[in-house]
């Protein structure tokens, strides 16, 4: 009797741990956050209320986290400009080539702002843009984008201020629509954070 007490009393103990130990379990993801704001990402658009039926990445434009490593690994395509996130699946929705696009011209130096929600250890910003065979109305694949990065900016591990900044040169052998694909690669997680920005450049 006691010996069924005591393994009773030990059952109670251990799952009453284990509402305890979940939080060390998960929290692991990458505690920082953020999204460009130049040139506007498709998320920013939802955010400040320029494009409408955008479902809870209008509340989180910050949150468009997924596996990094890109492009070797990263979001399936088609599931690009999302992270591979179903709950921001709008993102990825092309929207029959409509989404509001960022007058630029080619080969100009642009300014590029993220804005962050919390600070994260960085490998690095990368940007990429899509090919001249590009179309717009249909979703991102690997298949649409340069895979080299035309500007990179390392960090090497240091963390970023809340307002990143920097600046690059576009691409001068490119007109009409294309997407630029920002990667933030965080340094301390498997994770990277992605933002589609719709051009058009002249």
């Amino acid at each position: 009797m006691l010996t069924k007490r005591i393994r009773r009393a030990l059952g109670i103990a251990a799952f009453a741990v284990v509402p305890l130990a979940l939080p060390m379990v998960t929290s692991g993801a990458a505690a920082g956050h953020g999204y460009t704001q130049n040139p506007m990402s498709r998320q920013a658009l939802c955010a400040d209320g320029t494009v409408s039926n955008c479902g809870s990445i209008q509340w989180e434009p910050q949150s468009v986290e997924g596996p990094g490593n890109f492009p070797a690994q990263g979001p399936s395509d088609g599931q690009l400009c999302s992270g591979g996130n179903s709950r921001f699946s709008e993102l990825d929705d092309p929207r029959g080539g409509d989404w509001p696009a960022t007058e630029l011209n080619a080969g100009q130096d642009l300014q590029f702002r993220w804005k962050l929600t919390a600070a994260h250890s960085t490998e690095s910003f990368r940007y990429f843009i899509t090919k001249d065979s590009y179309d717009p109305s249909q979703p991102l694949t690997r298949s649409d984008l340069e895979l080299d990065p035309f500007f990179t900016v390392n960090y090497n591990g240091e963390q970023p201020d809340f307002t990143v900044t920097h600046t690059g040169q576009l691409p001068s052998d490119k007109s009409g629509k294309h997407l630029i694909f920002g990667v933030w690669e965080v340094a301390d997680t498997a994770n990277a954070f992605y933002t589609c920005s719709d051009v058009n450049l002249s």
